[in-house]
């Protein structure tokens, strides 16, 4: 048997029970979406972007991003109806940023563990 599993089937009924009552009220499925997302390299790159500039017309996305305005229209629309970006136009122009600060903050976070890991030595798989 391997070492990494109980040899028990459960330990703490309490704790499972209110986990589980917890889960219940929350929305697993939406927050899965919302890592799904931003799972994407190139949108995690976009997301980045707007964290450090707040704001970015279309065209500057694609530049950053390297790639045609179709394709960084593409994943900021995405971005926009998963509810992590915003957007407003300004004649021909079409700005876009982070929806809320808890995007900003789950981005920067990300971004600041995965510097951890490498300034430690462990890399990402």
């Amino acid at each position: 048997m391997s070492e990494d599993r109980c040899e028990i089937y459960c330990y703490d009924e309490e704790k499972v029970k209110r986990v589980q009552t917890s889960l219940e009220k929350v929305k697993p499925m939406d927050t899965a979406q919302l890592f799904k997302a931003l799972a994407d390299p190139t949108r995690l790159k976009i997301a980045y972007a707007l964290v450090q500039e707040d704001e970015l017309c279309v065209c500057d996305v694609a530049n950053i991003i390297d790639s045609t305005l179709a394709t960084a229209s593409h994943h900021l629309r995405l971005l926009r109806n998963m509810g992590l970006a915003k957007y407003r136009k300004e004649g021909k122009l079409v700005f876009y940023s982070l929806d809320d600060d808890h995007v900003k903050q789950l981005v920067q976070l990300a971004f600041d563990h995965s510097k951890e890991l490498t300034t430690n030595g462990t890399s990402a798989r």
